[in-house]
């Protein structure tokens, strides 16, 4: 999908054994070629020492990048949200450290559990939750996804959660669960409406959907707060991000409701008043700004959220937001 990065309304994751299960010979001509239809069959997305293996290789991957201050060392094992993230850090890392990450603590997970979903078409994904040295108690859920057999998976999302909020997930006998379709009508809110229910909630704080919390209440109580400070006023504008590596993920819970990954974007435009200046920002923000901050500096944010969806007609009925990582990735001075 493109990109739009311009804060445009603010201005007006045994290999072989899966392989052979998942595609169907349909013809095989005197050259040898096989023609497939493995989007039709439902199966499990992986299996679990592939995703063992996948979350090894994202974690070399990941910290490689992080010591290097180098993007390209970790791109081909992030997508999506966590890609935007993951590589704006690491921009401003090297601007402002061309030797690398002098502070660099290399990421150890630990008590690693894979929720694998069985589901037909791509993508194909599942969830890894895991300890972490980092974060303190919190629950690190790594989204891991791919489109095709022949592509590596690669983590789109990433949350920190409390271990008590991470759910029960519904499984078969052979313990694989269940994917719930973007579209589903047995949630309270359809994963794919969630990313812009949670915009429109954060714009005007109306309505019963969102549970209070942290990422809802709280974070709405704060930016009244911030709105209005000595010699500047912040206005915040927030879209949701629903389209290609950005689309929802969601998981069937035991009590029928679901476990929403969704994405959204945020813009946030601090403006100083006549005859004032804005306040100087830190070196992070500074090597991702574009133009010259004289009035104005407008940063974009892009934040993956992870949310309880209960069941339609479910007691209470409203979305808890368990966890949330936001990123800057863009700022512009005028």
């Amino acid at each position: 999908m493109s990109r739009d990065r311009s804060p445009r309304r603010l201005r007006s994751l045994d290999r072989r054994v899966l392989i052979a299960a998942s595609v169907t010979a349909l013809s095989l001509t005197a050259s040898g070629c096989v023609v497939v239809h493995g989007e039709r069959e439902v199966l499990p997305a992986t299996t679990r020492a592939e995703a063992a293996e996948a979350l090894r290789e994202f974690t070399t991957a990941y910290n490689n990048a992080d010591k290097a201050y180098d993007s390209s060392l970790d791109a081909d094992h992030v997508t999506g949200p966590l890609a935007d993230i993951d590589a704006a850090r690491l921009k401003a890392g090297r601007a402002n450290s061309p030797q690398g990450n002098a502070a660099h603590t290399p990421l150890k997970l630990s008590d690693a559990k894979y929720t694998i979903p069985k589901k037909a078409g791509w993508p194909r994904w599942f969830v890894a939750d895991t300890a972490a040295n980092k974060g303190g108690s919190a629950r690190w859920l790594f989204v891991f996804t791919r489109d095709g057999l022949d592509e590596p998976f690669q983590v789109a999302y990433l949350t920190l959660v409390a271990p008590d909020d991470v759910p029960q997930f519904k499984t078969d006998t052979d313990g694989w669960a269940e994917a719930v379709p973007a579209n589903s009508t047995e949630l309270s809110v359809a994963p794919q409406q969630l990313s812009q229910d949670y915009a429109t909630y954060l714009q005007n704080g109306e309505g019963k959907t969102f549970a209070a919390g942290a990422h809802t209440s709280g974070w709405r109580t704060q930016r009244t707060k911030d709105a209005k400070k000595p010699g500047r006023a912040t206005q915040y504008i927030d879209e949701s991000l629903t389209n290609g590596d950005y689309a929802p993920l969601a998981l069937r819970t035991k009590d029928g409701g679901a476990l929403v990954f969704f994405t959204t974007r945020h813009f946030m435009k601090q403006t100083a008043y006549a005859g004032t200046t804005l306040p100087d920002q830190n070196a992070a923000v500074d090597a991702l700004t574009t133009g010259e901050v004289k009035q104005s500096l407008t940063m974009e944010f892009v934040s993956n959220e992870v949310a309880l969806d209960p069941a339609k007609g479910a007691d209470g009925g409203q979305v808890s937001v368990l966890g949330r990582i936001q990123g800057l990735t863009a700022a512009k001075g005028e």
